[in-house]
Parts: C-alpha cells; structure tokens; sequence
C-alpha cells in the first residue's frame, strides 16, 4: 500500500502500529461551518471551539448524472461590469480565472464573494497553497464586509503537507455539495489555486513512485481536475434543486495559456477570464483580456435588461480595439472613426473598477446604458469616474423603482431608457460645463 499521511508526521516512527478506523475519509458538512475558517479535515484554524455538525460527506463523491442536472439560467452576478457585461457567469457554471501572479485573480474571486451580500448564496473560499499572510487578508476583507455569516474559508496553506494540499478542494466541494443538495441552496465555490493543487498531486504521486509524464505530472492529473469541477453544477428540483458554480484560478507563466495544467482547465471550465499583465500595468483594472476571454453558457442567463445593453457595448468596443492600433500611426482620421475611438475610450474607462467596489446589476446596466447612447462622449476621461460615481448616486434615490425592476428581472422599457437618459445627461451637463 502507498500511505499518505494527511496530519501531523514528525512523531511518527518506523515500526509502530497503525490501525485502520474502518472509514472512507470524510470531513463534517452543515450549517455549524458558515462564517468558521477551517483546514481540509474541519479542524478550525480561527481559535474558535470544535465544530461538531450532524453529517459528514465522503471527501470524494461522485458527480451528478447528467439527467439530474438541469441548464443554467439564473445569473452569478460577480459585482464587475466588464464580467458581467461581456463574460457572463450563471449559476451552475464552471469560469476559469487565470493569469500571471499578481495580475487580480484573487481580487477578481473575492470581489464576487463581495457581490452576494444579502442575494442567499453561500460562498466557499479554499485556498491551496497560499501564503498565509494573503490568505489572513482575504479573511480579514470579507469580515469588514460583513460576508464572513455566509461564507467558508478552507485553509491549505503553503506549509501544509502535499497530502492536506491533495484533499483540500474535494473537501471544499463536500462542504459546499450540503447547501447544494440538502438546502437547495445556490452556493460559489472558489479554488484558490489549482496550479498549486496540480503540483501537489505531481509530488505525491512521484514519492508514490508513479511513472511521470508531460512537464513530469503523472499521467491522471486531468482526471484529478476533471473529476472536481464535474461536481459543480444546478440541479433539478427533486435532486435539492441548488446549484455550486465554480471558479477556479489557475496561474500561468509569462501569459502561457498553452501549458499543461491551463489548457487542462481551459477544456474542462465552461469558459475563461484571462488577466494580463500588460492591461494591468497600464492601470486598465480588473485587467481583463476581452479577446482571449469567454464564457460559453453565461449569456444565456443575463438579465434581460443586461442583454440589451451588453451587446452594443460589445460591438462598440471590439470595434474600437481594431480602430486604436491604426490611430496610433497618426493617419488622418474622419469624424465617424474619431467618435467610435471616443466612445470606445469611454467604455474602456467606464469598465475599470476598483476593488472590493462591487456593483449590483441595476447599477451596472445605468452607466453602461448612458455611455452607449453617447451621453458621456464629451465628458473628460478623468472625470468619468465621478460622472458615474454620481450617476449611481443620484440613480439610487431619483429612480430606485427603475433599478429595483431591473434587478428583478424587468425588461428595458422604452420609459426606463428615457428616464435614465434624462437623469444621465442631467449629472453630465454639470461636468461637460466645466
């Protein structure tokens, strides 16, 4: 047998006695973890008392049959225009977030979390091989948000043992698989990040003396990935009716999205976001990658609203990319091309966001609304970040009726159009004036 060791091993010495205790390894699953941070086996890692729940979950569970899923049709909105106005997330959906280091993967992952306060939605947070330090800061956000009642944070830091490290996101999906099933509740489950996972698993199974294969990983490295995310998911109504939506990080080295573990990801996730480094220099935040990004089942479920938004912006953006890199040889340029580059640089700048400034989706659709029909097309560049900060102010007061139907799933009438016209060129007036 090959034994590895998921605890403490520096008391341990050849020749003692090890007796079996008859169980699959599972760890405790239920209402007592929300808000608690714990490692992989539900020990608690905050100082606070044992957790002691009435159920527990084997660590490896099989996926749902397909005939007791059903499509994704509800929005997972993550707070951010430029997700969910171009890379959509439903419930249910697996969106892979990758990138080099220090590029807002986390940031990107925690900002979701942020985004459903008060919506229902149960989050899990399980980090796999992070410093501490970065892990005590997430944390640290989520309670100054008041988001830590409804989340649960799953700690492998990077000093855990490669077994800990192997476990920790099976442990998490059982965790969050209770509120799916049992609750029927919708639950975010964040990896944190599965390169790390990746690597652990190619250590452990190297000391198992399995034979070695591309960039050294043992050949199964897919089906540990696949076998993961298979169980995120919505589900029928007699199977619990909940849904676990998946968004796994993955880090790349020098933007190589062609490597081992990323393209792995990539074909098994319903979609991708990919930050750059180049973006996020240039201080375009969330430095997301609108080309090589996408999300292949999302838009199915925008918010009607959304939809009648999002695909202008789409078009007036794609065509404002192709049109920068030929302004930028100074060629003569007619009046049509320099509104489509002006309009452009206004999405651009509408789309930054900072961090931990979630929107709701009303919110969103408002500014994005206003710059498509040109409102802000003479406002400076940098006064557009209090042009829309007002705007949502101002919005939030004048036509809270307008947003709450928005955010309940109304359509864009032609009356909402007019009213968030007229209040849009009402806040912009005051700062093309000046």
């Amino acid at each position: 047998v090959g034994i590895v060791l998921l605890d403490n091993a520096q008391n341990i010495e050849a020749g003692e006695k090890v007796k079996r205790t008859g169980r699959i390894a599972d760890v405790p699953v239920g209402k007592e973890l929300l808000g608690r941070v714990v490692d992989p086996l539900g020990n608690p890692l905050d100082g606070g008392n044992k957790i002691i729940t009435k159920d527990r979950y084997n660590i490896e569970r099989e996926a749902h049959q397909i005939m007791e899923r059903r499509e994704v049709s509800v929005p997972l909105q993550t707070g951010l225009k430029a997700v969910d106005a171009i890379i959509p997330i439903g419930r249910g959906q697996r969106e892979l977030i990758l990138g080099d280091r220090q590029t807002g993967k986390t940031a990107l992952a925690v900002d979701t979390i942020l985004a459903q306060k008060n919506t229902g939605v149960i989050c899990v947070y399980c980090a796999i091989g992070s410093r501490a330090d970065s892990v005590a800061k997430v944390i640290d956000v989520l309670k100054q948000n008041d988001c830590m009642k409804n989340t649960i944070v799953v700690v492998a830091s990077g000093e855990s043992s490669p077994g800990l490290l192997y476990i920790a996101p099976y442990a998490a999906t059982s965790m969050a698989e209770y509120f799916m099933e049992r609750e029927g509740k919708d639950v975010l489950i964040i990896y944190d990040n599965l390169t790390f996972h990746a690597q652990a698993y190619r250590q452990l199974s190297l000391f198992l003396r399995r034979a070695p294969g591309r960039e050294a990983y043992p050949g199964d490295i897919f089906y540990v990935h696949s076998r993961l995310l298979e169980r995120s998911t919505r589900l029928r109504e007699e199977f619990g009716g909940g849904s676990l939506t998946a968004l796994p990080i993955c880090e790349t080295l020098a933007e190589n999205i062609s490597a081992y573990i990323p393209t792995n990801l990539i074909s098994i996730t319903d979609g991708q976001i990919f930050l750059t480094n180049t973006l996020f220099q240039k201080g375009i935040i969330p430095a997301i990658n609108i080309g090589i990004s996408v999300s292949r089942v999302g838009s199915k479920a925008q918010l009607p609203a959304y939809k009648a938004v999002a695909g202008d912006m789409k078009i007036s953006y794609s065509q404002f990319e192709e049109l920068e890199a030929f302004s930028k040889f100074g060629t003569q340029l007619d009046e049509d091309t320099r509104k489509t580059l002006r309009r452009g640089e206004r999405i651009r700048e509408i789309l930054k966001q900072p961090q931990y400034k979630p929107l709701r989706a009303s919110e969103q659709i408002v500014v994005i609304y206003a710059t498509n029909i040109g409102v802000f097309d003479d406002v400076d560049l940098d006064k557009l970040t209090l042009v829309q900060d007002e705007l949502i102010k101002r919005a939030n007061i004048e036509i809270k009726n307008v947003l709450d139907d928005i955010d309940n799933g109304s359509k864009l009438h032609d009356s909402f159009k007019e009213k968030i016209k007229k209040l849009a060129e009402d806040v912009a007036k005051k700062y093309i004036e000046e």
